[in-house]
Formats: C-alpha cells, sequence, structure tokens
C-alpha cells in the first residue's frame, strides 16, 4: 500500500483528537473545510487504532459515501467487513480489485464500515458485534441531532469513544450537536468537544487549497425564502417550479461557455428533471455532459466519474450526490443552480472548485441563485458551537460578517463596508457635496460627508448642561423639578459618554486590525446599523445612550 504523509496541519488536529479523548471527553468532533483532508486524518487515526487491536466501525449515509471510506482504510492495508447492501459490498469488493489486485472486505475482520441504514436495520443481529466495538468514526457528523438515525446507530455502541467530522457544525435548523450545552443543560447531539483545524482561508493562504473567483451573472431565477425546509432545503417539486419559470437552464451553458468553456465542472441542479435538461443543452453544443443522482445505477456513476476524471466528460450535473463527502477530482468550476438555505451544503459544494490541480490557478464559481447574499464569502471566519443557536435566518453573533453588494462595475460580490471593488476598482458615484449627503448615501462613511453636514451632526451631539437644564426646569415648575432635572441630565450625559467610549473601543480594535477610518465608520454602519455622530445626536435620551451602547459593547466584549 502507499504510504501516506500527513501535513503538520493534519498531524496537529489528529494529536489533538488524542488529547481529547486522553482528558475524558467520549466524543470528538473534529471540523475541518472541504478538500482539507478529513478522510486521510480518519485513514490515520484508524491505523492506528487497528494496530492497537481495536474493534472499530466507520459510519457514512450513502452506499457510495461507505465505498470512499471502504477504499480509504483500505489504501492503509485495513481489512474490514462491510455492513450495507449486498449489491454495495460486491461494487466495493469489485473497486478494492481494480485499485488493490485484491480485496480487503473480511466479514471477520474487527474494523467494520457501516451504512446508516443498514446499521439500523440490523441492529438486533449486530447487538452483540455492537457491544465489542471501542471506536467509532461518523462522517458528516452535523447530521447526528435531536434523537434521528445518526443518534441512534451511535447509541447502538456503549462501549466506544467517538469521532465525528465534519466541514461545519451549523445546522440550518439550529439545533446543536453537543451532548450538553455550555449552561449545563441537555443538548441535542452526542459530541463532547470539539477539535477545530484550520480554516479556508488558512487552507488557501498555505497552499492546501486554491483561491477562488465568484461570478454572479444576472438572473430571473426567484425562490421565496420560506419555502425551505427546516434543514435549509428546498424540496425538488418546488425547486423543479422555480426552475420552470426561470431561463436557468440556458443561462448555465451561456454563462459556461463565456466564462470556463473548456474547464471540468460540476453542476448543482434543483431536481432530477432539470439536472437531465440542463446535461442535454449542454451535449446540443457540443460539450460532453452527464446528468447524475442517487437514482442513476452505480455502475453507471461509477462510469460517468471514471470518463470526467479521464477527460471525457466536462460536465457533471447532479442533485444532491456530489456535495456531503462524495470525492470528485479535477473540478475547476462549479455552477450552483440549486438555492440553498444550509451554510453546511454552501460550503462543501464551494469546497469542490477548491482542490488542488495542475494548471489551475483558482476554482470558479458561477452562483445563479443568490447563494453569495444568503451565506457571504465561504473563506470569512466562523464562530463554531456545539449550543444549540436561533433558528434560520436568526444570525448568530459575528462582529466581521457583513452584507455583500455586488459591483456594477465587473460584477463580481464584495462586502459592503469597502468603499470600493477590491478587484476592479468601481466606486459608487458619490453625490454632489452641495446636495446635503445623507448618511444613506455614503454607507455611513463620515470622512465623505461634507463640511457643512458634519458641522450640524456635531453641534447636534452636544448635550445642555445638567445645571442650564436644571434651572430652565425650576424656572418653571419650581426647586423639586431642579434637583430631579439636574439629576436626570448628569445621567444622561453619563450615558452619552459610555456610548462615545464604546465608539472609541471600536475604532480602536479597527485600526489594530489595519483597518481605515473610512472602512471602520462603513463597518459599524452596516454591522449595527448605525453611525456615530448620528447615534450620538441630543436628541436621544438616556436610555437611547444606553441601549445602543450595550449594542456596540456586545460586539467587541
Amino acid at each position: 500500500m502507499t504510504p501516506i504523509i500527513l501535513r503538520p496541519d493534519q498531524v496537529d488536529v489528529e494529536q489533538q483528537i488524542y488529547a481529547s479523548w486522553n482528558a475524558g471527553h467520549r466524543n470528538v468532533l473534529a471540523v475541518a473545510a472541504t478538500g482539507w483532508g478529513k478522510t486521510i486524518v480518519i485513514s490515520e487515526v484508524a491505523l492506528k487504532k487497528h494496530l492497537l487491536g481495536s474493534w472499530q466501525v466507520k459510519i457514512a449515509h450513502r452506499n457510495e459515501l461507505c465505498g470512499q471510506l471502504s477504499n480509504t482504510i483500505a489504501r492503509r492495508g485495513i481489512p474490514h467487513r462491510i455492513i450495507a447492501s449486498a449489491s454495495t459490498v460486491r461494487q466495493i469488493t469489485a473497486a478494492h480489485r481494480r485499485e488493490f489486485g485484491r480485496s480487503l472486505v473480511n466479514p471477520d475482520a474487527p474494523c467494520a464500515v457501516a451504512g446508516i441504514d443498514t446499521l439500523i436495520a440490523r441492529k438486533d443481529q449486530l447487538k452483540s458485534w455492537a457491544q465489542q466495538i471501542d471506536h467509532w468514526t461518523l462522517d458528516e457528523a452535523h447530521h447526528a441531532a435531536g434523537g434521528n438515525k445518526w443518534i441512534q446507530g451511535i447509541e447502538m455502541f456503549p462501549n466506544a469513544v467517538g469521532l465525528g467530522v465534519t466541514g461545519s457544525p451549523r445546522r440550518a435548523d439550529g439545533q446543536g450537536l453537543g451532548r450538553f450545552q455550555s449552561d449545563g443543560t441537555k443538548g441535542d447531539g452526542i459530541f463532547d468537544t470539539m477539535v477545530l483545524a484550520p480554516d479556508m482561508r488558512s487552507l488557501i493562504d498555505m497552499g492546501a487549497l486554491c483561491d477562488y473567483e465568484i461570478a454572479i451573472p444576472s438572473t430571473d431565477f426567484n425562490v421565496d425564502e420560506s419555502d425551505f425546509n427546516k434543514d435549509g432545503e428546498l424540496s425538488p417539486a418546488k425547486g423543479r417550479l422555480a426552475s420552470q419559470k426561470s431561463q436557468i437552464v440556458g443561462d448555465v451553458v451561456k454563462e459556461y461557455i463565456a466564462r470556463a468553456y473548456g474547464k471540468r465542472g460540476i453542476c448543482f441542479a434543483t431536481d432530477v428533471v432539470t439536472a437531465g435538461e440542463i446535461a442535454e443543452r449542454f451535449n446540443s453544443v457540443g460539450i460532453i455532459a452527464a446528468s447524475v443522482s442517487a437514482k442513476t445505477p452505480s455502475d453507471v456513476r461509477d462510469e460517468y466519474i471514471r470518463r470526467f476524471r479521464e477527460g471525457k466528460i466536462t460536465m457533471l450535473v447532479n442533485v444532491d450526490l456530489f456535495g456531503e463527502g462524495f470525492d470528485v477530482p479535477a473540478v475547476e468550476v462549479v455552477i450552483m443552480a440549486r438555492p440553498t438555505g444550509s451554510l453546511a451544503v454552501y460550503l462543501q459544494q464551494f469546497g469542490r472548485a477548491l482542490r488542488l490541480l495542475n494548471g489551475k490557478l483558482y476554482g470558479l464559481i458561477i452562483d445563479h441563485v443568490s447563494n453569495w447574499k444568503r451565506h457571504g464569502f465561504p473563506d470569512k471566519a466562523h464562530y463554531w458551537s456545539l449550543d444549540r443557536r436561533d433558528k434560520r435566518g436568526k444570525k448568530d453573533k459575528d462582529p466581521e460578517e457583513i452584507e455583500l453588494t455586488q459591483c456594477k462595475g465587473c460584477g463580481r460580490p464584495y462586502e459592503k463596508f469597502k468603499p470600493k471593488c477590491p478587484k476592479c476598482g468601481w466606486s459608487p458615484p458619490l453625490p454632489e457635496a452641495g446636495a446635503g449627503r445623507t448618511i444613506e448615501m455614503v454607507d455611513g462613511d463620515l470622512t465623505l460627508m461634507d463640511r457643512a453636514t458634519c458641522e450640524r451632526m456635531r453641534q447636534a451631539t452636544i448635550l445642555e448642561s445638567p445645571a442650564s437644564a436644571a434651572e430652565r426646569a425650576g424656572a418653571v415648575a419650581g426647586p423639586g423639578a431642579h434637583a430631579g432635572m439636574l439629576n436626570r441630565q448628569i445621567e444622561k450625559h453619563q450615558a452619552q459618554q459610555r456610548l462615545s467610549l464604546a465608539f472609541a473601543q471600536w475604532a480602536a480594535i479597527q485600526r489594530a486590525k489595519g483597518r481605515s477610518d473610512d472602512e471602520s465608520y462603513r463597518r459599524i454602519y452596516h454591522t449595527l446599523g448605525m453611525d456615530m455622530m448620528s447615534a450620538l445626536s441630543a436628541q436621544h435620551s438616556r436610555a437611547d445612550f444606553e441601549a445602543m451602547a450595550i449594542k456596540v459593547e456586545g460586539w467587541f466584549s
């Protein structure tokens, strides 16, 4: 078997996994971006467990992913049994013989690869075997929550420690993957701790993944966000209807020809019928394409992938097949013709274009369905947690997450806080200074306000002194009103000073990160929905100042 050498970052994650088990954490979740090498680390852990005589099981949720796991550990020379349908066992055995010259499938081996559905279906007859398992691994572990079949499968192994791997622990339905919440209450999942691999941007910078470009052509494809189910997905029927109402079949082919002609790619379609139509349209213009889905016979799927790998097929159009876990090589372009409200699915699909390939400068994403608006750049920093969170649509606390806008110069997306497109340099034209620029006109950038407007805003922040306010109140309502107003005005001054200090702390953090003042002004405007000058206006009450101060402080506390 070919020896495998892990990169330093992969070795580090592996060591963190062992350290977590040694520290008493029973089930460990490893989070790593698509393309990082999760299966390689799984195989390394499996090999060490095998050499120690461990009884272990590797669990996947589809037959084709069972085949991938089997091939991965077979490359390490580990004999194993397959717990799946008879046809899947035959296919895996044949795949072993093609690649290794022999089969490593052994029904008596202490290591196993199992499909979750078969595992559950054979629960009773596997009970004695399951008692002997001392280690399990779950691929695409973000599925394991809420007492579902993945949880039920894991519960078959009461004497085992576990490892889950995923590209994102954030579920669209808001359920957490932790056994317990951080406050000690019962959680939705089974994991006790989390180990983080380098994020996508770090992997790109270190050369483990390639960089990317996003193209966002104009489109008439439209869905109501309320049509997404709890998992952040459209039903095939709703996806089909949206595709039928649009020109997406023709747009996909037209934009591919214009932007990526000759590059091998994957297209994610809404449903089987639309996938077939897209593939047919590609073929009609001489671009060899194939439509595949979970309904496509596995031997046909394998043949398509082999031909794709050899360059005999240029475009694979698929439905829910090449997102999770499926290893498809040599992808240069990903076409998103299927919307998703799931961050995990978005990152998986996006990551298909980031694997390294000789001569490949970058992966190209052509997004026809506005996934870029729903989820932003895939390489932005995320705060991962095992805790339950607000349901889909309510954003987690993330001060770096700012809505994207589309450049009217080159058409690429960029973050709204940037004063100009970082790709082509286009910037929105400014209104004439004499027209009285508003904060909205300049996206909160106070450096672009004209002098007269800035001075008016500054004057509006000046509070009446406590003595003056008290004297005025006393003259109208007597000595009792004088004392009360004095205290209230002092409190208002203090609340405004607290807000001013919070803004100063925000600005200091932004400068420490190397950001200019104009960028900082835009960031706070788009992040918190306020600009500094308007927020400090004297027209606000003491309670208003305190509420805004708490909001600003909350982003860096």
